[in-house]
């Protein structure tokens, strides 16, 4: 299990850093925060496509065709834990590193959309809430982990989704 989830993991890691690097290098600086938030959530889910190769695999070549549930979640979840781990480092490295000022622009396109769209008497409310969940993503820890599980929580579900439709019990022998 853990040859096949590493190998599935690094295509997946491979994947996820290649389609991060085309959003943030080439779609993002020309389009608007809305479809770069779309883009962003398609290359996770693109990038979990291996999570039901990985285990496809892990049941046909490893496991003799046959896979139960727990099985595929194991296979599954250790594929998912990679490219994860990778879209977490490769996030912290875009936002600190590459291109220090994206998140402070981020936020502040984000409360000035908040100013159009609440209401004067709960503004005051709404942007101390927003203030302070931004806070949390300027913490460059807060800012890996949040990016880490968001990953892998989307690989859990592609993981669940697999297993169900590629889980095979065992034949039982015929009795005599």
């Amino acid at each position: 299990m853990k040859p096949t989830a590493l190998r599935y993991g690094l295509y997946g890691t491979l994947a996820i850093v290649v389609l991060s690097a085309i959003h943030f290098f080439f779609i993002f600086p020309n389009a608007s925060y809305n479809v770069s938030e779309v883009a962003g959530y398609l290359t996770m889910f693109l990038s979990m496509f291996f999570v039901f190769l990985g285990i496809r695999y892990y049941r046909d070549q490893v496991n003799g065709g046959h896979l139960s549930f727990v099985q595929g979640l194991k296979t599954g979840a250790l594929i998912s834990v990679v490219p994860a781990i990778a879209f977490g480092i490769f996030d912290l490295l875009y936002t600190q590193v590459i291109n220090p000022t994206w998140l402070k622009k981020y936020q502040d396109y984000y409360a000035a959309e908040l100013k159009k769209t609440t209401s004067p008497e709960k503004l005051d409310e709404v942007l101390k809430k927003f203030e302070s969940e931004a806070a949390v993503f300027n913490n460059p820890v807060m800012l890996f982990l949040i990016m880490t599980a968001t990953v892998f929580i989307i690989g859990l579900i592609v993981t669940i989704i697999s297993t169900v439709a590629l889980k095979r019990n065992k034949p039982k022998p015929a009795m005599a």
